[in-house]
């Protein structure tokens, strides 16, 4: 099946990229990150991705100039290209390197799932008839679909989802779109019918249980990914969301 490389030097981009679509549904069975230019390129070569999303600047690095080089190598690898600047040199930049298209961040998961698809069947060769639609498109946590939602919750979901690591509250959003906290969090219970702050715990916890039972790492490492720095805090949101500590779960997985 496919392989994925996202190269951010920012951890947290890295993890909300990870998380923003389920990859597995699309074939990717191996994802690796890198946060530098060199490791990038060192790991394209050796992984030889059939995907790889660059972030525009990498440190002091540009990620088309690690694209035109690996391009030189004749890497067969679809590159994508994310920015948080919309600056006309750095687009032209890439499409002379040949990638499948430029995203501004925060990147939209709806956009991004129509690039991965296209990518899938026009270069690639393979199909995406046979995947579930509807859950590729439904909220994990609210179990309705992006599409029923407006346009303000569905970005506030992808704050949540690419931001879910960090200090993110309600009032840090609020301000974000230079709206009340008050108000704008009436919106969102009115909308999906849970508070902000029992999403962002939902999402967390979602996010956790999945860690806890595909992989090895430590119980404290996986509440830091997921935003908690208290562990005590994260082990009673646990046991309070699944009725069962992290070790039973990750014991009965």
């Amino acid at each position: 099946m496919y392989k994925l490389m996202i190269v951010d030097d920012e951890p947290q981009i890295l993890e909300g990229m990870k998380r923003i679509l389920d990859w597995k549904q699309y074939g990717f069975v191996r994802i690796e990150t890198c946060e530098s230019t060199p490791e990038a390129i060192s790991k394209v070569v050796d992984l030889q991705p059939d995907v790889a999303i660059f972030d525009v600047c990498i440190g002091k690095d540009y990620g088309y100039e690690a694209i035109r080089r690996l391009n030189e190598l004749h890497i067969p690898t679809k590159y994508i290209i994310m920015s948080g600047y919309s600056e006309f040199k750095y687009a032209q930049e890439a499409i002379r390197c040949g990638v499948k298209d430029y995203l501004l961040k925060p990147v939209e998961r709806t956009k991004l799932q129509q690039v991965i698809e296209k990518i899938i069947v026009e270069d690639l060769h393979g199909t995406v008839g046979n995947m579930n639609e509807d859950a590729l498109n439904k909220d994990r946590v609210l179990g309705v679909s992006y599409d029923s939602l407006s346009k303000l919750v569905n970005r506030i979901l992808l704050m949540i989802k690419t931001e879910h690591a960090q200090n993110i509250t309600l009032k840090s959003v609020a301000d974000r779109f230079q709206m009340n906290s008050t108000y704008l969090g009436q919106l969102f219970l009115k909308e999906t019918g849970m508070k902000f702050s029992e999403y962002l715990m939902a999402y967390r916890m979602l996010l956790a249980q999945e860690r806890i039972q595909s992989t090895d790492e430590k119980i404290s490492y996986i509440a830091l990914c997921v935003g908690y720095n208290n562990l005590n805090y994260f082990y009673t949101h646990f046991q309070s969301f699944f009725g069962k500590s992290p070790s039973d779960l990750r014991g009965k997985g």
